[in-house]
């Protein structure tokens, strides 16, 4: 929100909400930049998981490191965020293997839709 509120040259103490902040930049009603790395994060699971076993991206997503990890709680992997978003969409590991299923279930299809209603409107 800091970067919309700054390419609108309006600062926290014009007390302006977020919404009318949106509004100004033009993004009001477009998903957001979390949304977004979501659906993109979905998307390259299912192509990774779509690829031959042998590949190199396939061993690295299932690769474990041995050496012992640092002081503190454990940061959240890139596959805990994949579980938490396929959690949300309702979405089951071996639906990636059907990519159509698959592009439905991450909301690829539905963005696509809209951006082609966009273009011609």
């Amino acid at each position: 929100m800091d970067v919309l509120r700054r390419s609108a040259r309006k600062s926290r103490i014009e007390r302006m909400k977020n919404e009318h902040i949106k509004e100004i930049m033009g993004v009001k009603g477009k998903p957001g930049i979390i949304d977004i790395i979501k659906r993109k994060r979905l998307q390259w699971y299912g192509h990774v998981k779509r690829m031959q076993e042998e590949r190199l991206p396939e061993l690295i997503m299932e690769w474990i490191p041995r050496e012992r990890r640092k002081r503190g709680p454990p940061r959240k992997t890139w596959m805990e965020g994949v579980r938490a978003a396929m959690k949300t969409r309702h979405l089951e590991a071996d639906q990636s293997l059907n990519r159509k299923e698959w592009c439905l279930g991450s909301g690829r299809r539905r963005q696509l839709s809209q951006d082609r209603k966009d273009r011609w409107i």
